[in-house]
């Protein structure tokens, strides 16, 4: 069993000195309409985050409208994103934060809002695929949910998210989030170098959801055909869970399909 493990733990070794050339994100991007008032929560997790909450404000907030995130300047420096894939991490953003915030709010154009959302995407670190393979690999040989990955397979996404009512004047909630992969957690490897920045739209959203509302609002009810978020697929995708389960690997869904077939929602 060693011998067969000795290769994989020796290829995860080898990015070590890779993860000083990680970065990290920016305290202030510049994109919030205020930051003196963010404050860490009291229960710390695995992302960095900062935020605050007019919960006063929040009650009066039925509708809001959602704005498209947008690429904060500098937030790929380190490893530009084509165009094509700036697009596909800001859509997985805007999916994610509509699905997340039509549980409690209807969503509806911006002249018939109380209140606008927006957010940038203010870093970006690459997943690395040389040693994403080996880690994926040694999962099949240490059972259980935890897993190994090596230092420079760790991708990572920041996000900076806001509500806004008054025209855009007074911001009543705003979220600067980033999270890092971990090299022993349950964080999976992708051979896509966007994985861990499409995985962890999710969390970001749950996060950015529970900063915008208040705790004991009701969840709204949606309906299949009047969704929405429809324009950017379905809420669940199997296909990807299903070749992680095979894999161990991170496979990102394509939303490219739901694209064509609705336009986003409307502002």
């Amino acid at each position: 069993m060693m011998k067969r493990l000795t290769p994989i733990l020796a290829v995860i070794g080898l990015p070590l000195a890779l993860a000083a050339c990680a970065t990290a994100a920016p305290e202030r991007s510049g994109f919030l309409s205020g930051y003196d008032s963010l404050q860490a929560p009291e229960r710390g997790g695995r992302a960095k985050v900062r935020q605050f909450q007019d919960l006063p404000a929040l009650l009066t907030v039925q509708r809001i409208s959602l704005t498209p995130a947008i690429l904060s300047d500098g937030a790929d420096q380190r490893s530009p994103l084509t165009p094509v894939e700036r697009d596909a991490v800001l859509r997985e953003v805007d999916a994610q934060l509509c699905f997340e915030l039509s549980k409690r709010y209807e969503i509806v154009p911006t002249d018939k809002a109380d209140a606008e959302v927006r957010a940038a995407v203010t870093w970006f670190e690459p997943t690395g695929r040389f040693a994403s393979a080996a880690s994926a690999a040694s999962a099949f040989f240490i059972p259980g949910p935890i897993g190994l990955r090596a230092p420079g397979t760790l991708g990572g996404l920041g996000v900076e998210a806001e509500m806004r009512t008054d025209g855009g004047k007074r911001q009543v909630a705003a979220l600067a989030w980033a999270r890092r992969a971990m090299a022993v957690g349950t964080d999976d490897p992708s051979l896509s170098r966007l994985g861990d920045a499409l995985q962890f739209a999710e969390p970001f959203a749950d996060a950015a959801a529970s900063v915008m509302s208040p705790k004991d609002r009701k969840r709204l009810k949606i309906d299949s055909k009047t969704d929405p978020c429809k324009a950017y697929g379905d809420r669940f995708q199997p296909g990807g869970l299903a070749a992680r389960m095979i894999t161990n690997l991170y496979v990102p869904d394509s939303r490219d399909g739901a694209a064509t077939k609705a336009p986003p929602p409307k502002n």
